[in-house]
């Protein structure tokens, strides 16, 4: 009888974290999703976060191109439906600043996604939002520059270090200062007297040669919904308004009264915008905290 009791309680335990998904299966619309997107914009969690316990805390992310502690390289678009299902998500690569290493970071939108979850004893953290390493601090500390002042080594590269690790593959670093201008990734300035190539410059110059390599991958990216979702599309260049001016509403923008009525229609060709796009990195001021 104990154990049967336990693992009823363990059951109705693992209930309470399970999406709200299965709760409101039905065809979905274009103000349902845009409902969920002015949720996640203003940090709400939306209407299918798991109900969890009453100590939890529960947080919701949007894509930001100017984060004060994320040196943006790279954003890009998920869409992901069929008839009951949908999914968004937001991916962003760049170097974290704060954090010293560089990562990709994946925000989930959608009636169907598998929550990361972080448990502790007194309280669970659930969230939208996955991160995925590419440069650790480790290979950022093992290619730093030894020699000059602090400031001279502080998140810069040393010239005699020829190529980082990330992911697992080797890849040459380049040391010619008018490639990265070329592409507009100016190193700094200050306490740089022989001009290295920053921690940052790096991951923005990979972005824009071998732009593969930072990027999620499809399973990455379907960790957290289902295998079995079909993908729509993947937009790479698009229309971005500022996160911290609120009323920029998605339910207002053109590009997600667009993907609202790409994933309602499962058709990629109603991808048509009026707004010239503008997620570039060298458009947004971003890591300057």
């Amino acid at each position: 009888m104990r154990l049967t009791s336990f693992i009823i309680l363990i059951l109705f335990s693992s209930f309470n974290y399970h999406n709200n998904y299965s709760d409101k299966i039905m065809p979905f619309t274009e103000d349902e999703i845009l409902k969920q997107l002015d949720l996640a914009f203003n940090g709400i969690p939306n209407d299918y976060y798991p109900k969890g316990n009453k100590d939890d805390i529960k947080y919701a992310f949007f894509l930001d191109l100017e984060h004060g502690y994320c040196v943006t390289a790279s954003s890009k678009i998920h869409l992901y439906a069929d008839k009951t299902r949908w999914a968004i998500v937001f991916e962003k690569s760049g170097y974290q600043n704060r954090g010293g290493d560089s990562e990709i970071e994946l925000d989930y939108v959608g009636n169907c996604i598998n929550y990361p979850i972080d448990r502790y004893p007194e309280r669970n953290y659930i969230t939208n939002a996955s991160n995925i390493v590419l440069i650790s601090g480790e290979e950022y500390e093992r290619i730093h520059n030894r020699e000059g002042t602090y400031y001279e080594q502080f998140e810069l590269i040393s010239p005699s270090v020829n190529e980082i690790n990330i992911r697992g593959n080797k890849i040459k670093i380049e040391h010619d200062l008018s490639k990265y201008t070329n592409f507009g990734i100016i190193p700094r300035t200050d306490s740089n007297p022989r001009h290295l190539i920053g921690f940052e410059d790096i991951i923005r110059y990979i972005n824009e040669t071998n732009p593969s390599i930072i990027s999620a991958t499809e399973n990455e990216i379907k960790e957290h919904i289902p295998a079995n979702l079909p993908k729509l599309m993947t937009i790479d260049k698009f229309h971005f308004e500022s996160i911290y001016d609120k009323k920029n509403l998605p339910s207002t923008q053109e590009l997600y009264r667009l993907i609202a009525k790409i994933l309602v229609n499962k058709d990629a060709s109603l991808w048509k915008p009026s707004l010239k796009p503008n997620n570039h990195w060298s458009n947004w001021k971003s890591g300057n905290l």
